[in-house]
């Protein structure tokens, strides 16, 4: 199984789209599936108010996760990582034309009507995993670019 399909795997087992990259990715940089499950979960649905689309904040956590700065007197490691972020951002953008779940989903999370909406529409099944594939594939072509 790759990454995009296990990323999936991960949304249709009841996991939020954060919680599906990050899960993905964390083990193979030495976080468990577990603490990785339970980070992302506050993260699904931009946050669970349409802001910043869950998928783009798991994939920004597995750039952090690799990348991030924690060295506090090291100014060029903390350049990278936020080179990285805009970089996920301009690419996953180019692909979608935003990086926000309320936009990418044409509805707001945050009312509960929108909500309806959305599920009438079906959109947590088209949108939501093309969104969660596009944000694990472009972090996965970054790590190896940047491995």
């Amino acid at each position: 199984m790759d990454f995009k399909e296990k990323a999936v795997s991960y949304f249709d087992s009841n996991y939020n789209c954060s919680q599906a990259v990050f899960a993905t990715f964390a083990p193979k940089l030495g976080l468990s599936e577990e603490l990785a499950l339970k980070i992302g979960t506050q993260f699904g649905g931009g946050a669970r108010c349409g802001q910043i689309c869950g998928a783009v904040s798991g994939a920004l956590m597995v750039l952090g996760l690799k990348f991030g700065h924690y060295h506090s007197d090291d100014n060029e490691e903390k350049a990278k990582a936020y080179s990285l972020a805009v970089e996920f951002n301009k690419r996953f953008c180019e692909e979608n034309g935003s990086i926000v779940c309320k936009e990418l989903l044409g509805y707001d999370l945050s009312v509960s009507e929108e909500i309806k909406q959305i599920k009438a529409k079906n959109l947590f099944a088209t949108v939501c995993p093309k969104m969660i594939m596009d944000a694990t594939e472009i972090v996965e072509n970054m790590l190896t670019e940047n491995n």
